[in-house]
């Protein structure tokens, strides 16, 4: 665990070893009366899905993997192709449907997009997450919700743009503003790591539409950056209130699972908590 750990947490692992003696007493008893361990029961943990946004890969939620494994949770980082919204989101609800019982899917930045589109419709996802995230409402784009409040630093300028197969223009974030735009709280060493190992998005995804939220119907819960320079907090506190989401609040840049993966864990694991009650 990182050393960061908040003091919440650390009196949560201390009860943890009377809760497992507890525990052994308890569970031959259940077992006894025909308690069942199959998914959707009370008391079964989630699975975990976690979604990363663009400019980004699966490492990037490395430190939250850690942390939920820990505690026992089972955890899936699925690929976000990071070709369009419809697309993005197709695959991800297929790859939903393969996972078994009750789960809890987080989405970083675009990500957001993708679980708001991909959970429609699926009965086993009983929470969504948003860290640092768009929560888009039906017909929403990304640049229309960036530039409905000031403060954000992606536009044109700071992009990258290359041909791809198919007519497809990827962008990406010039490396020398990559820091100040997504990583304004880590090292200038792993900010720069990170911007050399950006996966890129298809331009397109910029103005795509979103389709009808599965917040709607979905409890969320989210967590904004009052740092961020990519997502301005004003607006992620907008989208937030619009879906009712449970927000927390930490000062971090757009990558605060990396910065603060203890922190986004936790919010996490409560939501995790509330689909088993």
């Amino acid at each position: 665990m990182s050393a960061g750990k908040p003091r919440k947490r650390g009196i949560r692992f201390a009860v943890l070893g009377t809760a497992l003696a507890l525990a052994t007493a308890i569970v031959p008893a259940a077992a006894a009366s025909g308690a069942s361990g199959k998914s959707g029961h009370p008391g079964v943990k989630p699975t975990v899905v976690l979604v990363h946004g663009a400019w980004a890969d699966g490492s990037s939620w490395n430190g939250v993997v850690r942390d939920l494994q820990h505690d026992g949770y089972t955890v899936d980082v699925p690929p976000n192709p990071l070709r369009g919204v419809a697309g993005d989101s197709a695959y991800l609800a297929s790859y939903l449907a393969t996972v078994p019982g009750p789960i809890v899917l987080v989405g970083h930045s675009y990500g957001g997009f993708v679980i708001s589109n991909a959970a429609t419709g699926n009965a086993n996802v009983k929470a969504l997450v948003y860290v640092d995230a768009y929560v888009p409402a039906k017909g929403e784009t990304l640049n229309a919700l960036t530039a409905q409040f000031p403060g954000s630093q992606v536009g044109p300028d700071a992009l990258n743009f290359v041909p791809s197969a198919g007519g497809v223009v990827d962008a990406s974030i010039k490396p020398a503003l990559f820091r100040g735009i997504l990583a304004n709280d880590l090292s200038a060493r792993r900010a720069a790591e990170l911007a050399a190992t950006q996966r890129p998005l298809a331009a397109s995804a910029l103005n795509e539409p979103s389709g009808a939220p599965a917040w709607s119907t979905i409890p969320s819960w989210d967590v904004i950056g009052t740092a961020d320079h990519a997502l301005p907090a004003a607006a992620q506190q907008f989208m937030a209130e619009r879906a009712g989401a449970t927000v927390t609040r930490l000062n971090a840049s757009h990558l605060s699972m990396i910065s603060h993966p203890n922190q986004v864990t936790d919010v996490i694991e409560d939501a995790a908590h509330h689909t088993t009650h």
